[in-house]
């Protein structure tokens, strides 16, 4: 949708100074309240007794009257939604075993039958579902399996909905921000959707001028030349994304997890549940459900990893407007990639041909180095990892290297950086995997390399010291191939140990299911940490240890990017990638982290547990390289 402007609203500063009834409407332009400021204000107390005591009296009937009987009518309709799930539980224990699965086909019916109603049940059973299927610790494989596949199928709300947001958001007309919306959204969740827009660049300068303000080298499609308020020229980049929160979103999942929690303490009442901890969980789901409908806690964790990753040119974040952000509306940098899925489709071409992808290793490599580094260096983790969130763009390095642009200038020649050109390339190329493959090879020709940007941050995971160091000191026992001490340290630091089930027997099954792994980790290169967390999972959940959620959502992550990784690269080895971003650990800021170490280790006697593993995979990586050596010498 077009949206065109009362006036033309590019002026420098200067031509503002003159008394005209014209300039005076672009100067109270450049300086409009923000939404941030707006939502604020809103938010502040009437002055007013009287008005004061009439939202009172409104909050005080919502709360124990209208919610209570719009909870129990959301009640019933969930209810009948679920009335032939619970008729057809019978069927759970008819049928022969299926041996791919381990599980009777009238229990793989019935999870069927269970992710369809929960898909029907809307937003919050959907995202639910998604969530059970990152618990492996706690459901059967086959019902985490059926239910990842469970999307936000959600038909779009109506664009005027979206404007009715952004008015009051703006608090003035649409035309006065921006020059042109998308109608049609980008993408449509099971809580908002987003569309494409772009800012009239008088509003980029005065508010969103470092992220949108870019080089005279860089080319995008989306990028404007315009007058600076002191006349000189700028290009700005004025495209954005907008995520607009569907309507009565808030309402219906609060509903929702009022539900969940009293259903939750209801189950808890039927035997050999307890170790679940239900209460518990639907607490952990309902406050990850809360921070999703706060679009600016989205906006708060972009701008976080963007400074995590402010000099690394291989990692990408988009980049929030923080001021013109509120809870139901998110703006930030539109992002012009190509799906992480086409490089994988093209892979699985690659292979069947016999060769590999131009830049399949490095992508992969990428995208394991940036986990880690969320993980060791910055403990906070993107807790939504799977390839829809992730997309690849292109850049030229020669078009930022401060030598080699100096030299190009002496001769005459601009080096410029057209990423966003080269990335159309690749997409109009995505339906023929022999064109992709000849494109791609020519983009590695004319010096592009790749960039991984991570998009939809609004989950992220952070451990406590205790879950933080419970994951080092686990993967520091895998890492020695302990099996043993990894079941030990599993059960001693669960949230429930006394309701272990045979812990002996429980360690004993790591052991072997470690050991085993050890003796093919020689002849395949390295250990495949999703099957061993797979193998893992299964037996915490017949012994019932009962981990932590964030704990387990960040080995659930590991699985995720090593299964992806595993895709364009299959020698892909968490352990070995782990070694050099523990070696930059070590002596960032001059080593300050080993000297703290050291001082923990004078004082405390205690080594640091990131040291710990520093050393257990230092002695793997010499250990392997020391048995492929002897191999070699025997063969020869």
């Amino acid at each position: 949708m077009q949206l065109k402007p009362r006036y033309s609203l590019i002026f420098p500063l200067r031509v503002l100074r003159r008394p005209c009834n014209k300039c005076c409407f672009v100067y109270q332009l450049l300086f409009i309240e923000t939404p941030l400021e707006r939502e604020m204000a809103a938010a502040e107390p009437s002055k007013s007794a009287f008005k004061r005591a009439v939202h009172r009296l409104i909050r005080l009937l919502d709360k124990y009257l209208v919610e209570p009987l719009l909870t129990f009518r959301r009640f019933i309709h969930i209810i009948i939604i679920f009335v032939p799930v619970f008729i057809t539980t019978p069927v759970f224990f008819i049928g022969g075993r299926v041996a791919e699965e381990d599980e009777r086909k009238g229990a793989l019916w019935w999870y069927g039958l269970l992710a369809r109603q929960m898909e029907r049940a809307g937003p919050t059973f959907i995202k639910l579902a998604q969530w059970i299927a990152s618990r492996t610790d706690l459901f059967p494989q086959a019902l985490c399996k059926r239910l990842s596949r469970l999307h936000s199928h959600v038909d779009p709300h109506p664009f005027s909905h979206t404007c009715h947001v952004l008015r009051h958001a703006f608090g003035r007309d649409l035309n006065e921000v921006f020059s042109e919306i998308d109608e049609t959204p980008l993408g449509v969740g099971a809580i908002a959707q987003v569309y494409k827009a772009k800012v009239r660049p008088h509003i980029i300068l005065k508010y969103m001028r470092d992220q949108f303000v870019v080089k005279d080298n860089i080319i995008t499609p989306d990028c404007v030349q315009t007058l600076d308020f002191d006349g000189t020229p700028v290009n700005i980049h004025t495209a954005v994304a907008i995520k607009v929160l569907h309507p009565k979103a808030r309402q219906i999942v609060l509903r929702d997890l009022t539900i969940m929690g009293i259903l939750a303490k209801t189950f808890t009442l039927i035997p050999n549940m307890h170790w679940l901890s239900l209460p518990e969980e639907v607490d952990v789901f309902g406050e990850m459900m809360r921070d999703q409908l706060d679009l600016r806690i989205e906006a708060n964790n972009l701008r976080r990893f963007n400074d995590m990753f402010k000099d690394d040119t291989s990692v990408n974040f988009p980049r929030p407007v923080l001021a013109f952000t509120t809870k139901n509306m998110l703006l930030e940098e539109y992002v012009n990639g190509i799906p992480l899925n086409v490089f994988l489709e093209q892979a699985s071409y690659e292979r069947q041909q016999g060769e590999c992808g131009i830049y399949d290793h490095k992508i992969a490599s990428i995208g394991l180095n940036a986990f880690l580094h969320m993980l060791i260096f910055h403990n906070f983790v993107h807790a939504d990892l799977h390839p829809g969130n992730i997309m690849v763009q292109f850049y030229k390095p020669s078009a930022h290297h401060p030598v080699q642009l100096a030299w190009s200038k002496l001769l005459g020649r601009y080096l410029k950086d057209d990423g966003d050109v080269a990335a159309q390339r690749v997409l109009a190329a995505r339906n023929d995997p022999a064109e992709l493959h000849r494109e791609l090879n020519a983009l590695a020709d004319e010096g592009y390399s790749p960039q991984l940007m991570f998009i939809d941050a609004g989950l992220v995971n952070e451990l406590n010291n205790v879950n933080r160091r419970n994951f080092l000191d686990l993967f520091q026992a895998i890492a020695q191939f302990d099996g043993y001490k990894a079941g030990e340290l599993m059960v001693e630091r669960c949230r429930t140990p006394e309701l272990v089930e045979d812990p002996e027997v429980f360690a004993l099954r790591m052991q072997h299911l470690i050991l085993g792994l050890k003796k093919r980790t020689f002849k395949l290169g390295a250990v495949k940490i999703g099957n061993l967390l797979h193998s893992a999972m299964s037996m915490v959940r017949s012994h019932h240890v009962k981990l932590e959620g964030d704990f387990v959502n960040v080995v659930v992550s590991a699985m995720l990017l090593e299964g992806i990784g595993r895709q364009l690269n299959p020698d892909l080895d968490l352990f070995k990638s782990a070694l050099p971003v523990l070696r930059e650990y070590s002596i960032k800021d001059h080593g300050k982290a080993t000297i703290e170490g050291m001082k923990d280790v004078q004082l405390h006697g205690s080594t640091p547990h990131w040291i710990k593993v520093w050393i257990a995979l230092e002695l793997r990586n010499w250990f392997l390289r020391s048995e492929r050596e002897d191999e070699w010498l025997q063969m020869w």
